[in-house]
C-alpha cells in the first residue's frame, strides 16, 4: 500500500523547479516528512549523423561549477509531447533537425527527492534547420565518433549522469533488446 499524504505543503517556486514538503503516513503507521523538488519532465537526445557521428554540446554549468560535454537536452514545455520537445531541443542545441526520432529509453532520475521522468531519443536523418537557442545558454556544438564518445566515457570524461545514460542506450540498442 503507497503511503498516504496527509499534507502538502509548498515552500519554494522558481523558475526551473519547485519544492514541496509532503507529510506522509507509511505503511506501517509511522508518519514522515519528505522534500520533494517538482520539475517538469525533460527529454535527452543521441543525434547521429549520416556516418554515425553523434552531437554532443558543450556548456557552462554553475552547478557542476564548469563546463561540460553532454548529449543535448531539454524540458519540456507545459503541454508538450516529448517527442516534439526532443526536436525543438536537437534544432535549438545543434542547428539539426531529425527527419527520424526513436525513443529509446526512459526513466526517473532522482525519485527519491524529484519528480523529474526523462526520454531518451535517438534523432537521425539530421538535416541543417538551426533553431535560436535559448537566452540563457551558451552552447557549443561538438560532433564526435562513436568510438570516441565511447572512449570519453570510459575514461571518466563524461560526467553528466543523463549523458551516459543516453550513450549507453545508444550503443547498446541491439543488445538490449530495443532495435538496431
Amino acid at each position: 500500500m503507497p503511503p498516504e499524504v496527509i499534507d502538502r505543503r509548498a515552500v519554494y517556486q522558481g523558475k526551473v523547479f519547485s519544492v514541496r514538503q509532503d507529510r506522509v503516513r507509511l505503511a506501517n503507521g509511522k508518519e514522515t516528512q519528505l522534500d520533494i523538488i517538482d520539475h517538469p519532465a525533460s527529454v535527452t537526445i543521441a543525434p547521429v549523423d549520416g556516418r554515425g557521428g553523434i552531437w554532443f554540446v558543450r556548456q557552462y554549468r554553475h552547478a557542476a561549477e564548469g563546463e561540460l560535454l553532454e548529449l543535448p537536452a531539454g524540458t519540456l514545455n507545459a503541454g508538450e509531447d516529448p517527442q516534439a520537445c526532443a526536436e525543438r531541443e536537437c534544432r535549438e542545441e545543434v542547428g539539426m533537425a531529425p527527419g527520424r526520432l526513436t525513443l529509446i529509453g526512459e526513466c526517473w532520475l532522482v525519485p527519491g527527492y524529484a519528480t523529474e521522468y526523462m526520454y531518451f531519443y535517438l534523432a537521425e536523418d539530421l538535416a541543417p534547420a538551426p533553431l535560436t537557442p535559448d537566452e540563457d545558454e551558451e552552447i557549443q556544438a561538438v560532433l564526435m565518433t562513436q568510438k570516441e564518445a565511447k572512449a570519453l566515457a570510459a575514461r571518466g570524461e563524461l560526467r553528466d549522469a543523463k549523458s551516459i545514460v543516453g550513450l549507453f542506450l545508444l550503443l547498446n540498442r541491439g543488445s538490449l533488446g530495443l532495435g538496431v
